[in-house]
């Protein structure tokens, strides 16, 4: 499991994907204010936020985008 917070990967994904597409837009703006899985950011737990920001980060492509997914996925799978 990553021991980053979730604001953290929000910066990296933020940093590498240009433009980050809008359907993900709200998930990363989401997780930017978040440290864990745990947090709620709305009425949505941090969990939830990263399942929909995976569903919608398809378009995000390259080794970045295939390591940060990863991280995220063994995540939510802790």
């Amino acid at each position: 499991m990553s021991d980053r917070p979730l604001y953290e990967i929000a910066a990296e994904i933020t940093a590498d994907w240009k433009p980050v597409w809008f359907g993900a837009v709200p998930y990363v703006e989401a997780m930017a204010c978040l440290t864990s899985l745990d947090q709620m950011y709305g009425m949505e737990d941090g969990r939830n936020i990263v399942s929909y920001f995976l569903g919608n980060a398809k378009l995000w492509r390259g080794d970045t985008a295939r390591r940060v997914k990863r991280e995220l996925r063994a995540m939510l799978d802790a």
